[in-house]
């Protein structure tokens, strides 16, 4: 038992490393503008040190984090900019509900919010996982989200379910960004791994 490499102490340590991260994350997420590079570090710290096997966690994540932070704050800005506007267009949808005609474009609005949230479900893990230019990133990030829609759906659903419960009840934080980035990286990974082999490997370049 009091072996630290026994089975024990290898879960208590995987433990604190999950709530360490998501802690973390949402520090580092607070002044907004930091939460694209904080997202991307998330996601490249899970998939390195949980899914590859690298122990140094909170290195590699803030790393990570040091790395992508001038590319992210502008991502993050873009992506800020875009969920105001379409929470403000969600908000005035949802208001013209009582009518018939209000409800056919408020279902229209969800379903075309698959698009940007699609899109913004790719766009950070792709900044985490490879070294690309900002335009590069967000077109690929789109190009993604479309070519691959039924990932996307589901991705984007579970990420929103997760956020509105975190948003709900407090408790949640403690495990929910490590969980969203370990969920996403379960299919994101399988698409990224596509674009690793043969002629394709020219457009990415792996964040080792």
């Amino acid at each position: 038992m009091f072996n630290p490499d026994s089975l024990f102490w290898r879960l208590i340590s995987r433990c604190v490393d999950i709530v360490g991260l998501s802690l973390l994350w949402a520090a580092l997420s607070l002044p907004i503008i930091t939460c694209g590079p904080a997202s991307a570090a998330l996601y490249y710290t899970v998939v390195k040190c949980f899914r590859q096997g690298d122990r140094d966690t909170f290195h590699t994540y803030w790393d990570s984090f040091k790395e992508n932070l001038k590319q992210g704050l502008l991502l993050s800005l873009i992506a800020a900019v875009l969920l105001l506007f379409l929470g403000y267009g969600y908000s005035i949808m949802k208001a013209n509900w009582s009518s018939t005609i209000g409800q056919v474009m408020f279902v229209i609005y969800d379903i075309l919010l698959l698009v940007p949230l699609g899109t913004l479900c790719y766009l950070f893990p792709l900044q985490g996982r490879f070294q690309l230019p900002t335009r590069d990133l967000v077109v690929n990030a789109f190009l993604l989200a479309m070519k691959h829609i039924f990932t996307t759906i589901i991705v984007t659903l579970f990420l929103v379910e997760v956020v509105v419960t975190t948003a709900e009840y407090w408790w949640p934080i403690f495990i929910t960004p490590f969980l969203s980035a370990f969920v996403a990286s379960l299919f994101l990974e399988k698409i990224f791994a596509r674009y690793l082999e043969g002629d394709e490997k020219e457009k990415f370049e792996n964040k080792n």
